[in-house]
C-alpha cells in the first residue's frame, strides 16, 4: 500500500511504519519546522551557516563510504601517481551528490517508502535489483572491512604493547562486539536514534581531524602541483617500476567506485524518513548532502592521497601498499609512536562506522523486500546477515576470489541500475506530481544524473571486461588446487 508520510502510520495495521520503532517526538518536529520557517527568511549564506549547525543523514553516508576501499584506493593512487589523480574521488562523490539531492527531493516531496516508489513508478526490476545489490554489497564487503579493521587493531597493539602478541581473531570479535549493538540501535526509540546519529557524526569529524594532523605533519608539497591535481585531465602514462608497469585506469575505477556504493543509495532516503522529515526539510536535506557527505569525504580522501604522494611516491616499487603498511611508513616519518597511532586511529574510525552501517543497510533492504517490521525478529536477523564477515579477520585472502569478484560485478552494475531508477522517478509526474522539476532546472538536474550514471556504468563495465580473464584464471587455479 502506498501512503504519503504520516507520523501516525506506525499505528495502522496495514502499514509497517517508517524505519523506527517509535515515530519522532511531535514536539521536536514542530520546533524544527518553526526553526526552518525562520531560517527560510534569511539570505542564502546565512541559511547555509544555519544548516551546517544541524547535521543530518548526510553524515551517515560519509561514515558508510569512508571505509577500507576508499582508504586503499586513495593511498595507492598517491603512492603510484603522486598528485595526478587527486580529482578522481572528489569527482565520483560530486556526481553521487547530485543523485542524492534528487533522492532527497523525491522522498521528502512525496513521503512514500522509497522501495515501493521505485517498484511502482520505475519498475520491479529496478526496485529488486537495487535492494538485492544493497544486501549483497553489504554482506560481502563486510569481510574486507573486518580484514583491515583487525589488522589495524593488531598494529595498534604492537605499537602500544610490543612484547604482547595479539590475535587477529580476537580483534575481529572485538569489532563485532561494537558493531552488533550499535547497528541494532538504529531505528530504536527516538532518543537512542539521536545518540546513534551523534556518535556517527562525531566519528566522521574525528576521521577528518586525525588525517588532517597526519597531512600537516608530513607537509602538502608544492601548492600549485597539489591544486593542479584536482583538475580532471588526461590519465597519466603507465608508471614503470621495479615490479613492472602500473596503470592509472584501475585506480580511477577504484576511486569512482568507492565514492558511492549502491547500499548508500538505499540507506539515505530511509534515514530521511526515520527523522520524520518532510517537504519543509528539502533545502536542509540538500545542504546536508553537501556538508555532511560530499565535503567530509572529499577532505579525507584528498588528505590520504596527498599524504601518500608526499611520503610514498618516490619509493613506490609497483607492489600494492595496504593502509596498515602505510601507517608503518608514516610512523617512521612522524614519530615511531604517535604518527603511527594517529593514522591507525583514523583508519579504525573509518572501518567501525562502515561495518556498522553495512549491517543497517542489510536490515533495511531485507525489511523492504520481505515486509519486515523494524524491530521484529526477522528484521534483526536481516541486520545481522553481514556478521559472518568477522571471518574476514583471518580468512579474507583465501575467500576474496570466491566472493569479491562476483560481488564487484553484480553490486557494481546495480549502482547504475539504481541511478536509472532514480532518473525515472525524477521525471515521473505520476510520482512527483507538481513537485516534478520543470524547465532549465529540470534539464540541469537530469543531465547531472545522466552523466553520473554514464561515468559509473562505463568505468565499471570496462573493469568487468578487462579483468574477467584474470578472474577466471585465478578461479581456475583455485579449482585445480593451485594458488591465486
Amino acid at each position: 500500500m502506498l501512503t504519503r508520510m504520516n507520523t501516525d502510520d506506525t499505528h495502522r495495521p496495514d502499514v509497517r511504519g517508517l524505519p523506527m520503532v517509535n515515530p519522532p517526538d511531535p514536539a521536536r518536529l514542530e520546533a524544527e519546522r518553526a526553526w526552518l520557517a525562520d531560517v527560510a527568511t534569511r539570505p542564502w549564506l546565512a541559511r547555509q551557516v544555519a544548516y551546517v549547525s544541524r547535521g543530518g543523514p548526510g553524515y551517515l553516508q560519509s561514515a558508510l563510504t569512508l571505509g577500507g576501499g576508499s582508504a586503499s584506493a586513495s593511498i595507492l593512487a598517491g603512492a603510484a601517481f603522486g598528485y595526478d589523480l587527486l580529482w578522481v574521488a572528489p569527482l565520483g562523490m560530486i556526481l553521487g551528490g547530485i543523485v542524492f539531492m534528487a533522492i532527497a527531493h523525491q522522498t521528502l516531496s512525496t513521503g512514500m517508502r522509497p522501495f515501493e516508489a521505485m517498484r511502482t513508478h520505475a519498475g520491479p526490476v529496478f526496485a529488486y535489483g537495487w535492494a538485492f545489490g544493497t544486501v549483497l554489497a553489504s554482506v560481502v564487503w563486510h569481510f574486507a572491512q573486518y580484514a583491515l579493521a583487525s589488522a589495524v587493531l593488531v598494529d595498534l597493539a604492537a605499537v602500544a604493547f610490543p612484547e604482547v602478541e595479539v590475535s587477529r581473531w580476537l580483534m575481529g570479535l572485538l569489532v563485532l562486539a561494537w558493531a552488533i549493538p550499535t547497528a541494532l540501535s538504529f531505528g530504536s526509540r527516538s532518543n537512542v536514534q539521536r545518540i546513534f546519529e551523534r556518535i556517527i557524526r562525531t566519528m566522521v569529524w574525528i576521521i577528518v581531524a586525525l588525517f588532517a594532523v597526519v597531512a600537516f605533519r608530513v607537509g602538502f608539497g608544492d601548492p600549485a602541483t597539489v591544486a593542479a591535481g584536482f583538475v580532471p585531465g588526461a590519465l597519466p602514462l603507465d608508471r614503470m617500476t621495479e615490479g613492472g608497469p602500473v596503470s592509472a585506469l584501475p585506480l580511477v575505477i577504484a576511486g569512482l567506485a568507492t565514492a558511492v556504493g549502491v547500499n548508500m543509495t538505499f540507506l539515505y532516503p530511509y534515514t530521511l524518513l526515520a527523522r520524520g522529515w518532510g517537504r519543509e526539510h528539502r533545502e536542509l536535506a540538500k545542504a546536508d548532502v553537501a556538508y555532511g557527505m560530499v565535503i567530509p569525504f572529499v577532505i579525507v580522501v584528498s588528505l590520504l592521497t596527498i599524504t601518500a604522494a608526499a611520503t610514498l611516491y618516490d619509493g613506490f616499487t609497483g607492489s600494492k601498499i595496504s593502509p596498515v603498511e602505510a601507517a608503518g611508513t608514516l610512523g617512521g616519518l612522524l614519530g615511531s609512536f604517535w604518527g603511527r597511532v594517529i593514522f591507525d586511529l583514523g583508519l579504525l574510525a573509518m572501518l567501525l562506522t562502515t561495518i556498522t552501517l553495512h549491517m543497517v543497510c542489510s536490515g533495511l533492504a531485507c525489511g523492504e523486500m520481505f515486509k519486515l517490521r523494524v524491530g521484529s525478529a526477522g528484521y534483526r536477523i536481516a541486520t545481522l546477515l553481514p556478521a559472518p564477515g568477522v571471518l574476514g579477520a583471518v580468512y579474507w585472502s583465501e575467500m576474496s576470489i570466491w566472493v569479491a569478484v562476483p560481488t564487484s560485478i553484480v553490486a557494481g552494475l546495480m549502482l547504475p541500475l539504481a541511478y536509472v531508477g532514480f532518473i525515472r522517478l525524477q521525471t515521473s509526474r505520476a510520482y512527483l506530481g507538481a513537485d516534478r522539476p520543470e524547465g532549465a532546472k529540470a534539464f540541469a538536474w537530469i543531465a547531472g544524473m545522466v552523466v553520473a550514471t554514464l561515468v559509473i556504468a562505463v568505468f565499471i563495465g570496462r573493469e568487468v571486461v578487462v579483468r574477467a580473464p584474470g578472474y577466471l584464471e585465478s578461479l581456475g587455479a583455485l579449482l585445480a588446487g593451485g594458488t591465486s
